[in-house]
């Protein structure tokens, strides 16, 4: 038996979701209790104190570990969602996306999670732009500010999906899908080395049920991933859900194999460093474990 827990739920999860789904644990012959954490912030205390076995989440978690959780020893052992799923929808048509472009505006950024804003004020590092030029609004949830949005309160605002699909369906703008930047490791598979160690041969049929979703959900259409998750967010209509998933689709966030690689991580990396959200961060040797994922492909084979 693994315990399995999610972070927070969210569509670009999609993946995971459709691996429950579709019993793909249970046909690598592994038994899986699924539950989920209290608020994204507490998701490393279950594992801490061992009623978790395997986490779904952030690398960036894995350094929050590693920054503030004395005897803190987790790896990263799967890779799902690659590329960062999120986006910035404007009032205005604002043309090509430019970092610059973003001083003035009044902005509305995530405030559930660290990682949107963390890695979009390096996209502004990494153009000239000092992120405390941005009038940003950091206190308002992602709900609140697309309303702010909609009432003209707010010029730009940071979201997920379906929030992106809802307001570029209204007319609104989509001036950033954040998944253009490249590879940017969003979410793994994440556990203690005691666990990888003791439940290594279940943990394997996880990650070999991962990498075969992956390759479904790199060809199947995305009314096919919409149904597959459809149970999950019951208040997200079907034609919604579908566009959601097609556009995430189309920006290649989910990767076609469970590997991490470095240059996903460490572009992360940078982010949470230079945002000053750790110092000095902690290295791929010490966060990653490939080797389950490299078994997964080497035992299946190209898929």
């Amino acid at each position: 038996m693994i315990t399995l827990q999610e972070s927070l739920r969210g569509l670009f999860y999609a993946p995971f979701y459709a691996a429950l789904t579709m019993d793909a644990f249970t046909k690598e012959g592994v038994d899986v209790r699924f539950v989920s954490s209290p608020t994204p912030a507490q998701a490393m205390e279950g594992l801490m104190a061992g009623h978790v076995d395997v986490g779904w989440g952030g690398p960036m978690r894995v350094n929050q570990a590693y920054q503030q959780i004395p005897g803190a020893d987790f790896k990263c052992f799967a890779e799902v969602v690659t590329r960062d799923p999120f986006f910035l929808i404007s009032r205005q048509n604002l043309g090509t996306f430019s970092p610059a472009a973003l001083v003035g505006p009044r902005l509305g950024t995530v405030s559930e999670v660290p990682t949107p804003w963390l890695c979009l004020q390096l996209d502004l590092r990494l153009a000239g732009v000092a992120p405390s030029r941005v009038n940003r609004v950091t206190d308002g949830t992602m709900a609140a500010n697309v309303a702010a949005l909609r009432r003209g309160d707010l010029d730009v605002v940071q979201v997920f999906q379906p929030f992106a699909e809802d307001l570029i369906a209204d007319g609104f703008h989509l001036y950033y899908a954040a998944a253009e930047r490249g590879l940017c490791s969003y979410t793994v598979f994440y556990a203690r080395n005691g666990v990888i160690a003791r439940k290594r041969e279940e943990l394997s049929g996880m990650v070999r049920a991962m990498y075969r979703t992956l390759a479904w959900v790199a060809q199947a259409q995305p009314a096919e991933i919409a149904a597959a998750v459809a149970s999950y967010f019951p208040d997200i209509p079907s034609s919604r859900l579908e566009a959601s998933c097609a556009r995430y689709q189309a920006l290649g966030i989910w990767g076609r194999t469970p590997v991490l690689p470095r240059a996903g991580y460490e572009r992360l990396l940078e982010g949470l460093i230079s945002g000053g959200f750790v110092a000095p961060g902690t290295s791929f040797e010490q966060a990653v474990d490939n080797s389950l994922a490299e078994e997964a492909i080497a035992e299946i084979g190209p898929l």
